[in-house]
């Protein structure tokens, strides 16, 4: 069975509050238990203690314990801070016929008026309609003389009993024998912690009411945002890029909503680019069909000669078609990130060297000079000068270096040329320089230079043949080795690209 997230939070809260409840119920009850324990236990002290006080004036008086023994009344009189009549008497208002029912039960008929024959204290069968709630003090002591002589007792009740000493004039004279019994035994006490028990519980369900009628519309607020957030959701799911969510305050919810609406900024982004990306490629891959198209079936129809240099020009747009499928290829291939790369330790100088000399003859050929400067070559230590020890992918490196620099080659004016820089970027980076001179690129147009099939129409148009995605590649590759690059105006009146890679599986500069 699953609960939705109101019914879960609606529950959460109740539960706390349950468990707050409850525990606080707990707590004071038992402290009002304990306060009640304390209570009983200083009043019991006290009772104690007045009836010791009684029993030393008997002893004072009578200068022994003799009548007190051969006197249960006696014995009673004291316990109860009261005189008893004699049998066949009638007592006074206050005397013994108002004493307890468990007292008058003992001085009946059936035990002895003066003498103690008959009379066994604690009684034995003494049952009351309370007696499951514990025995009155006055029934849970007994007396000792000064020897430890049971007066009034039982042995068999002495053990685990409290003493109390009695003294005159400093004088041990006996002593009194609590029986353990309940912490609470009055019937009053008892009463109250009932009624105080069962008002505490109405009290806690009153207050688990009052909780749940506040914690459904909290429950709901809480879950309103999620709700506006599913709703969301499914429409970006289905492709409504429009759609975001409202953002009230600056909690985590309203932060969960500003990133759900950027997640739709980006997917509304990543739409366009796709779109935009179908265009471009059908557009790039239209014109050159078209012209094949065109000068074929101008052939077919005779208007065109079947000649060697029809041919070669059909053949030239064939190749121009086949780099820009092979363009789009590595443009794919680079995008699918590290598992289409073939990491492994390389030098990055002697790597950059070998493709600067590849195209050094081409170079010279279009009237460009090429310079490379490789400044790691002054370091100190003469072992590690000019080397560069790079974890990286060799042949998608070079497919970078290639792409610079048949850029430059393209698209820098004869009698300029290309300047390639190496050197240390700290902490434990190299930067790469590509610097050419004119014509150079608008400011405005410097950070596309990277979209793909973008191209600077005033200075870099298709008439060189590039399908603008070699700029593109070159970034999917440093990004792969998690470097950067940027393009910046040359000093020389150009375009200068700066690279930088983190030589972290490498030797440390």
């Amino acid at each position: 069975m699953s609960f939705s997230i109101h019914s879960k939070v609606f529950l959460t809260l109740l539960l706390a509050c349950v468990l707050v409840l409850s525990g606080t119920q707990a707590f004071v009850h038992w402290s009002l238990q304990r306060g009640l324990v304390e209570l009983a236990e200083a009043r019991e002290q006290a009772r104690v203690e007045a009836i010791g006080e009684r029993l030393v004036e008997i002893y004072a008086r009578e200068e022994s314990w003799t009548s007190l023994r051969a006197s249960p009344r006696l014995w009673l009189g004291a316990l109860l801070g009261r005189d008893w009549p004699a049998e066949g008497r009638r007592g006074r208002p206050g005397d013994g016929s108002h004493a307890p029912p468990w007292a008058r039960r003992l001085i009946g008929p059936h035990h002895q008026a003066e003498g103690g024959d008959g009379f066994v204290w604690p009684p034995p069968t003494l049952r009351d309609e309370r007696r499951d709630r514990g025995a009155p003090i006055e029934l849970r002591l007994m007396l000792l003389d000064a020897e430890g002589a049971l007066i009034y007792g039982r042995p068999e009740l002495l053990p685990d009993t409290r003493r109390f000493p009695l003294n005159l004039d400093g004088t041990p004279i006996g002593a009194l024998a609590v029986i353990a019994g309940p912490p609470v035994a009055e019937l009053a006490d008892l009463h109250f912690v009932e009624r105080q028990g069962g008002r505490l519980w109405l009290i806690v369900a009153a207050m688990l009411a009052l909780a749940a009628a506040l914690a459904y519309p909290l429950s709901s607020r809480l879950i309103r945002p999620v709700k506006e957030f599913q709703h969301t959701a499914r429409r970006l799911a289905a492709g409504d890029y429009d759609a975001r969510v409202g953002i009230r305050g600056g909690d985590e919810i309203a932060r969960l909503g500003r990133d759900i609406n950027a997640l739709a900024d980006a997917l509304e982004r990543n739409d366009r680019a796709r779109r935009r990306w179908v265009a471009d490629i059908s557009h790039e891959l239209r014109t050159p069909i078209a012209l094949l198209r065109a000068h074929l079936e101008a052939m077919q129809d005779g208007v065109r000669p079947l000649e060697r240099a029809e041919v070669d020009r059909l053949h030239g747009d064939v190749l121009r078609l086949s780099r820009l499928v092979e363009d789009l290829n590595d443009l794919a291939t680079t995008d699918l990130g590290a598992p289409a790369y073939r990491m492994q330790e390389i030098d990055l100088a002697e790597l950059l060297g070998e493709d600067i000399d590849a195209f050094r003859t081409r170079f010279e050929a279009a009237g460009l000079d090429l310079v490379f400067d490789n400044r790691l070559a002054g370091r100190r230590d003469a072992a590690q000068a000019g080397c560069a020890p790079l974890y990286a992918d060799a042949g998608r490196i070079s497919q970078l270096f290639g792409n610079l620099l048949h850029n430059s080659l393209s698209y820098t004016d004869p009698g300029g040329g290309l300047t390639v820089t190496l050197d240390a970027a700290p902490p434990g980076a190299y930067r790469v320089n590509f610097e050419d001179t004119a014509p150079g690129v608008p400011s405005e147009d410097l950070p596309r230079l990277f979209d793909r099939l973008y191209r600077v129409d005033a200075s870099r148009s298709r008439h060189t043949g590039g399908a603008g995605l070699g700029l593109a590649i070159a970034k999917n590759v440093v990004l792969a080795h998690g470097g950067t690059i940027e393009a910046q105006a040359a000093a020389a009146g150009g375009c200068a690209i700066r690279i930088e890679l983190p030589a972290e599986r490498g030797a440390r500069m």
